[in-house]
């Protein structure tokens, strides 16, 4: 093919917006449409549920959309792409095969690892209830190839989505690793649906079209150069800005290792090129790792949270109090594996309504033993109702345990994965890996690029909110979180690489990351910083008691912190 492949987004979680599918197939032309169903919580799910029934396991929305455009799809010629298959894409090929549509359908598998745990490092201890490797996009770029109308998958990478289908359309080779990570940043933007489209932007000012965002589009090029844009007529806005915010979502370091290649994030080039579309070039990519991403989830034992309410005068006081008597009720702290005890402050002194006089005080126990954290514990938060402290109330009645889940990131070689396709057909077949090597060094300084260069901007500063200046896009990887901070000129960029220091920032994300390891990444193509804060959610989503688990708040708060700012940036005098 010589003309760009229009690959279009339909869901970015397990979760997502059911009618994207449909509209995406009304608002206009695409060959291609992919879905990501997976993060590393919605493993967890399926693994329970397959646990209930054998035949689960797989993103049942998938199946509901499906039902809707599949054959629509078919008579089009419009391709299919997913990874909803999660640990069962062989029953969710069967299901889809079952509707009747005359759809061929193939599935890539390879990725689960629970009957194959001895290769990962570092070692597994236990019997993880899921352990996927991460594959790439050859498996779906053959099923393409083969014929395959639908194409469903494991764990593949989320990129891998819009990799497999552009490496099919253009007939790459393994070797294209430029091309490849042109796809990898293309599918990065589009894999979380909206937020490449003003959703979960930090400039709401800019997004006039406020009805809900249409879905994105990436139009790939034969050398993996992209436009990312929407259909005409739908809500949102496509702007350097949305794009730059949502390359930042959930990396690292610049080199972003995958399994088809390494992309080198600090060599991607944005330009505006026309309304709602913006071009993505420039992007080098080297070769992959020798090892695989591991994602393993462990049953981690049960929690509860009960949540107080205090009131008006003396909040500390009432906490501190609270808190002593309710461990007093149950018997001591050390009942529990685990307690995590937090006040929140919304109060206001004076304040004009009830609601802005309160704050909460949140207590949440773990242990391996149900019928420790379960009634025992929150009917005895009920016990302080008369005795404990004046205007005692909490936000729920008294609830039962659940379980939660620990994720741990691990490495496996990659010949101890087999990348498997089944084709249409039934038959087998396994899929080469692409040439690796150690990756990781950025190309930035070789690749020619130009980057800001702007001198400090001179005059008086005047407090004001980060935000005035910056924008961020804050996200979960693991315990990790991730804050991309951008700029949106020059001069802003060259006062917030000065401004942001580690130490500065971990000032400003305050107490719960004085003990944390910190890391800035560089990224003057974007005009951006990528603060990494280790740790900061413990053992994953799953099992974070923060009251933001996936740290999706964590950058509009480091915007929310007043600092000392350059007059000349915010139009002042």
């Amino acid at each position: 093919m010589t003309r760009a492949v229009r690959i279009g987004n339909i869901s970015g979680f397990y979760g997502d917006r059911l009618n994207a599918a449909r509209e995406m197939l009304d608002g206009g032309p695409v060959d291609v449409v992919c879905g990501d169903y997976l993060a590393e919580l919605t493993m967890l799910i399926l693994a329970k549920a397959q646990a209930k029934d054998p035949d689960a396991g797989y993103a049942t929305t998938f199946l509901t959309q499906m039902r809707d455009v599949l054959a629509d799809c078919v008579a089009r010629g419009i391709k299919v792409v997913s990874n909803a298959g999660g640990l069962n894409p062989a029953g969710l090929a069967a299901a889809i095969s079952e509707l009747g549509t005359g759809a061929r359908v193939a599935y890539v598998e390879g990725d689960d690892l629970r009957g194959s745990l001895d290769a990962i490092s570092p070692a597994v201890v236990g019997k993880p209830v899921s352990a996927n490797a991460y594959l790439g996009g050859w498996g779906i770029a053959e099923a393409l190839s083969e014929g395959a109308d639908v194409v469903v998958t494991g764990r593949v990478t989320d990129a891998s989505l819009v990799v497999g289908p552009a490496a099919w359309w253009h007939g790459w080779d393994r070797s294209e690793f430029d091309a490849l990570a042109g796809a990898v940043v293309a599918g990065h933007v589009i894999e979380c649906g909206p937020q490449a489209t003003g959703g979960n932007y930090s400039f709401l000012d800019e997004v006039t079209d406020r009805r809900y965002p249409g879905s994105p589009i990436a139009e790939v090029e034969a050398d993996g150069s992209s436009v990312i844009t929407k259909h005409p007529a739908t809500g949102g806005l496509v702007s350097i800005g949305t794009i730059t915010s949502q390359l930042l979502y959930e990396i690292a370091a610049p080199a972003y290792l995958g399994p088809d290649c390494t992309t080198h994030f600090d060599t991607v080039s944005l330009s505006q090129d026309g309304e709602d579309r913006v071009r993505i070039s420039g992007v080098r990519g080297s070769a992959p790792p020798s090892t695989l991403k591991v994602a393993l989830n462990d049953a981690g034992g049960y929690r509860n949270t009960m949540t107080l309410v205090l009131t008006g005068l003396d909040i500390e006081a009432k906490a501190a109090h609270a808190e002593s008597m309710l461990f007093e009720v149950l018997g001591g702290r050390d009942r529990f594996a685990e307690v995590d005890v937090r006040l929140l402050r919304f109060d206001h002194p004076d304040a004009a309504s009830n609601a802005e006089a309160t704050a909460h005080l949140r207590v949440t126990v773990k242990d391996p033993d149900p019928r420790v954290v379960g009634r025992s514990f929150s009917n005895a938060t009920m016990e302080l109702a008369l005795g404990g402290y004046a205007g005692f109330h909490t936000t729920t009645p008294p609830s039962t345990e659940s379980a939660f889940g620990v994720y741990r990131a691990a490495a496996v070689p990659r010949e101890a994965v087999t990348h498997t396709v089944v084709l249409p057909d039934g038959e087998r077949r396994v899929v080469a890996d692409p040439p690796s090597g150690a990756g990781g060094a950025s190309l930035l300084a070789s690749s020619g690029r130009k980057v800001p260069s702007s001198e400090l901007p001179a005059g008086p500063t005047t407090r004001a909110p980060m935000g005035r200046v910056v924008g961020a896009r804050s996200g979960d990887k693991g315990g990790d979180a991730n804050i991309g901070v951008w700029a949106r000129s020059d001069e802003a960029y060259a006062w917030l690489r000065a401004f942001l220091t580690v130490e500065r920032a971990r000032d400003l994300l305050g107490a719960e990351v004085a003990e944390l390891d910190l890391e800035i990444h560089e990224l003057p193509n974007l005009r951006a910083l990528n603060v990494v804060v280790h740790g900061i959610l413990g053992d994953g989503v799953a099992s974070s008691t923060r009251p933001d688990p996936q740290a999706k708040g964590l950058g509009e708060y480091l915007r929310s912190r007043v600092v000392d700012v350059p007059e000349a940036l915010l139009g002042v005098g």
